[in-house]
């Protein structure tokens, strides 16, 4: 009865935590998917042909407005990369896609507070900052070209047909009257619903993930690892355990915000929860698909730049927030402790849900269930 008692708080901690975002998930990729509605991915591939300063920001701005979703932002990196973007340009274009989109930020605010969801729109450029200078100081030609060259293979991995599809609408017209076009409803609702079905697994995993340890995990365990009892040495490791933590738990995209509650809750600093939520184009099943995608030594290439990078975004964070007094009480993240109730979430997650419903409906009724068998398969252009 203990073990079914153990495996129902973590459940119910998981499912409280999964009500208090699901209307921010919705509007987020709503947003998402007008934008990518609007945007052609041969217009993306044309603007980020260099790595100057002003293609960077480019692109920086650019996979701010896309995917949301680690798998899927890094195969469509190595499509704009296979399409002529330079590769600095394209692994810009995939931090931003995953550490800059709106539907993060207000995961962040809700369940974190609103300080954490501003620290990853600052960091972020920092990381950004950090390996564009990487790959222009330490990164050779010689490196980059056989990245290319294996790139060129076509070796499919996972979210290979989700990143080839370009849904974007070929409608004359201004903004507003393209948009609410029927090709626009139909053009939103397809890339909704398949973000999502690119997303959920994350989701789930990092919800089940961060209930399982907000239940099981005594806070003895989590004051010792973090060395919460010397805050001096807490702030400098923190940063350098945070992105550890997420590699090795396989959780990535807005799916690890859920346990980057957790060890917020259990006293890794500030700056190192920040760190942890950057490195989620690390993780172990990413790292595998870098191999396959420009092989090995671009792979470690990757892992190195990024993880320096992550750290020192973390502690950049950790100074500028804590010399503006911004750094928020330490166990304050909302996980699951209050229950569902009746209340603006409530509201909220029903008129977000008949949102979700016609862009749903509306998915279903125009061929979206052929767009989902394509989904985890090889674009025909990429066969071998």
């Amino acid at each position: 009865m203990s073990a079914l008692h153990a495996v129902a708080d973590a459940l119910a901690t998981s499912g409280t935590m999964a009500w208090q975002i699901g209307w921010s998930l919705i509007l987020g990729f709503t947003l998402s998917a007008v934008v990518q509605a609007l945007v052609r991915r041969e217009t993306i591939s044309r603007l980020l042909g260099d790595d100057r300063p002003a293609t960077l920001v480019r692109a920086t701005g650019l996979g701010a407005a896309s995917s949301s979703c680690s798998y899927a932002a890094v195969a469509l990196a190595r499509s704009l990369f296979r399409k002529g973007a330079s590769f600095t340009a394209a692994m810009v274009f995939e931090i931003a896609s995953t550490n800059l989109v709106l539907e993060l930020g207000i995961i962040l605010a809700l369940l974190l507070g609103w300080p954490f969801a501003l620290a990853e729109f600052v960091g972020g450029p920092v990381i950004i900052v950090l390996v564009a200078l990487a790959f222009r100081v330490v990164v050779r030609r010689k490196l980059v070209d056989a990245a290319r060259e294996q790139a060129e293979k076509g070796i499919a991995g996972s979210m290979e047909g989700h990143a080839s599809m370009d849904m974007s609408i070929d409608v004359d017209g201004g903004l507003f009257r393209r948009l609410f076009s029927r090709p626009g409803y139909t053009s939103v609702s397809h890339i909704f619903v398949m973000e999502w079905a690119a997303v959920l697994r994350d989701i789930a995993v990092g919800l089940l993930v961060a209930g399982a340890v907000a239940s099981w995990v005594p806070d003895s365990f989590w004051e010792s690892l973090f060395l919460t009892d010397q805050p001096t040495l807490s702030k400098l490791w923190g940063p350098l355990i945070g992105p550890v933590i997420s590699v090795l738990s396989f959780v990535c995209s807005v799916g690890n915000v859920p346990l980057a509650a957790v060890l917020w809750n259990g006293g890794l600093s500030f700056g190192g929860v920040v760190a942890f939520l950057y490195a989620d184009l690390i993780i172990v099943p990413i790292l595998l698909i870098y191999r396959k995608y420009y092989g090995t030594r671009m792979m470690l290439a990757l892992l190195g730049i990024f993880y320096i990078s992550t750290v020192i975004a973390g502690y950049v964070v950790e100074l500028l927030f804590g010399a503006l007094g911004l750094v928020p009480d330490q166990g304050g993240a909302r996980v699951g402790e209050a229950g569902i109730s009746w209340n603006y979430t409530t509201w909220l997650n029903l008129a977000f849900g008949v949102l979700a419903i016609a862009l749903v409906v509306r998915f279903f009724a125009t061929g979206g269930r052929e767009m989902l068998a394509m989904m985890n398969g090889t674009p025909n252009d990429e066969k071998s």
